[in-house]
């Protein structure tokens, strides 16, 4: 049953309340037999995947199919209920506590909680660079979203995720751009005909399991209605090379820790935290140069976190 962990377990309350309300909607009398299910001593016992482990020398290649594996494992969520409330706009470090209590609840996830898990797998792996990768596709008169983490190791490209369609999540690090990357997933949505309708793209996400920056999901913003097919290679080269740029210059402040919460204040109620990053104004549409410059950097000393 889906309110039950693979150990047997109840889930964690909040977890539970949620999906006790979906149950109380569809079944009439959804509370006892919910209740009935938790207390049953004699349920089967269903295997609890193990979270992935390395040795040093073990390759990064060989990791990414472990953690791939792993969130395999865990299986797609049909149900109709989300497991784990995600918001983007929480810290990194809140979101790799709720990826921790994916890893203790072994509850089955959709794309979005196989991003923040895979962010979260990954985190040792200081010389894998890891950023999003949204799509918008159109089928039969409805739009789709979905979203996998793109990876970098050594100059070659590839995903981590998870999906209905085998085509569309894991992906090995051997492309050799990013374009080919989007394209093979592009040629992916065209054999389960889909249209690709647009790609977002973030920057790359910091190791740093403690930091309370906010992962920036929306850098690039590349809508293909209105871009040829070469601008469109170009833009998402562009984008690659800003990662790179960004990487090799090192700019910006340290990210911040939980140890420096202290010093800063909670923004009231409604104001704008102000070292967000994905607003619309940062955002760079479809054919559009990000200004740069170098030389300006953030303000910390009005710097406020939303927790």
């Amino acid at each position: 049953p889906f309110f039950v962990n693979r150990g047997g377990l109840p889930v964690d309350e909040p977890t539970w309340e949620r999906m006790w309300r979906h149950v109380g909607r569809i079944h009439p009398e959804g509370e006892r037999v919910a209740q009935r299910i938790r207390g049953a001593a004699d349920l089967p016992k269903i295997p609890i995947p193990s979270v992935p482990t390395f040795q040093p020398s073990t390759p990064i290649p060989e990791r990414l199919e472990a953690v791939q594996r792993y969130i395999r494992e865990l299986q797609y969520n049909h149900t109709g209920t989300q497991f784990f409330e995600i918001k983007k706009s929480r810290p990194l470090t809140g979101l790799m506590d709720l990826a921790k209590e994916m890893t203790k609840e072994a509850l089955p996830i959709k794309c979005l909680e196989a991003v923040i898990l895979g962010i979260y797998l990954t985190n040792n792996m200081t010389t894998l660079d890891r950023f999003p990768i949204s799509f918008k596709t159109h089928f039969s008169g409805n739009y789709f979203r979905h979203i996998v983490l793109g990876v970098n190791f050594g100059g070659r490209y590839g995903a981590l995720g998870i999906s209905r369609r085998e085509e569309l999540m894991y992906k090995a690090p051997v492309f050799r751009t990013l374009s080919e990357l989007i394209f093979d997933f592009e040629e992916a949505y065209r054999r389960c005909w889909h249209t690709l309708k647009k790609v977002k793209l973030g920057h790359c996400v910091s190791h740093d399991p403690h930091s309370v920056e906010q992962i920036e999901w929306k850098h690039s913003i590349l809508d293909l209605d209105k871009l040829t097919r070469e601008d469109f290679r170009k833009e998402l080269e562009r984008h690659a090379r800003d990662m790179r740029l960004k990487i090799g210059k090192g700019t910006g402040p340290p990210s911040p820790t939980k140890d420096r919460k202290k010093d800063v204040s909670s923004p009231q109620r409604g104001q704008a935290s102000p070292h967000r990053r994905n607003s619309r104004g940062d955002r760079r549409p479809s054919g559009e140069k990000k200004p740069a410059d170098s030389k300006a950097m953030p303000d910390l000393n009005g710097y406020q976190i939303r927790v």
